[in-house]
């Protein structure tokens, strides 16, 4: 099987490709003999109901610093196309929101991992909630008063973005921290939906393990723990990757969240647990496939390809 496969990401020359999963999924479509296109996102365009990019052939090698090719851009028919890999990064604002209405005019005759029209009806700080005794102790609100009596409750607090990623603005704030009132009022200034916080897990300096499911199954993990003086574990925040394997409360979250997960057609999720807690469903580009397989654990690439392949056969 053939198939022509358009990856809509942030352009290939920014991405490192030591721990991106986007390219790990390129190679392996490339290995397969797919055909392989490149676009960005503010290439998408809608013109009397049909959707266009301007694509380029994509050629991909495992050589840091020369990890790519392109051909020249050719204004293309999406639906032509078998699969498209919806990859861009976050921040899950009304311009990703605007791709995933037009990705789902196409889909699923052309099928789009994942599955637009869920992920935008999925933010990943708030799919989470359908969880709630899977989680931690969790507020979403501007109400600077539900902030401090929760804080009240509580004690040490985690306040972050709803829609962030990559561990960018998240504070770790003591219940003796005087600085919660500026704190609230930067983010006021800086975001127009509220904001989520969280109890603060103990356990995040055991590390934030990272879950890849596939068809809403386990397939690898990798647990992230935080620099000593950061209360972040993400990778692009200096976290550490280690080796990990799942505990039985782990895989317990992973039975309860995958019926979900198939119902609304994600290919590839990737959790975040601390401790026993799940505190993310990451459902726009999930990341960790890398690390899993340089540790030891499954290709994940590879894992993916298969259920791709056989949802187009």
């Amino acid at each position: 099987m053939s198939l022509k496969v358009a990856v809509q990401m942030d352009h290939i020359s920014t991405i490192s490709i030591a721990g991106d999963t986007s390219f790990a999924l390129s190679l392996e479509a490339q290995r397969r003999g797919h055909q392989l296109y490149h676009y960005t996102p503010d290439r998408l365009t809608m013109q009397d109901g049909r959707v266009f990019a301007r694509i380029e052939e994509l050629e991909v090698r495992d050589v840091e610093g020369d990890h790519f090719t392109l051909g020249e851009p050719v204004r293309t028919d999406l639906s032509e196309m078998d699969v498209i890999l919806l990859r861009q990064d976050p921040p899950f604002d009304m311009n990703y929101i605007t791709t995933t209405h037009l990705l789902e005019r196409i889909h699923p005759k052309t099928l789009v991992v994942n599955d637009p029209a869920w992920v935008r009806n999925s933010p990943e700080k708030i799919f989470v909630t359908e969880f709630p005794d899977l989680m931690p102790e969790t507020l979403i609100t501007k109400d600077p008063l539900e902030v401090a009596e929760f804080r009240k409750q509580h004690g040490d607090i985690i306040v972050k973005p709803l829609y962030g990623n990559g561990g960018a603005g998240i504070f770790h704030l003591p219940g003796g921290d005087r600085n919660l009132s500026s704190l609230l009022e930067m983010f006021g200034q800086m975001f127009r939906e509220p904001f989520i916080v969280q109890r603060y897990l103990d356990d995040v300096r055991k590390g934030d393990k990272r879950i890849i499911l596939i068809d809403g199954e386990p397939v690898g993990a990798i647990n992230r723990v935080p620099a000593e003086h950061d209360a972040r574990s993400n990778m692009h925040a200096g976290g550490r990757a280690e080796a990990t394997e799942l505990t039985e409360r782990e895989r317990e979250i992973c039975a309860r969240i995958g019926p979900a997960l198939r119902e609304r057609g994600f290919i590839l999720v990737g959790i975040d647990v601390i401790g026993d807690y799940m505190t993310e469903i990451n459902v726009t580009s999930p990341t960790g496939i890398r690390e899993v397989k340089r540790f030891g654990g499954a290709d994940i690439a590879a894992l993916f390809w298969d259920a791709v392949e056989a949802k187009r056969s």
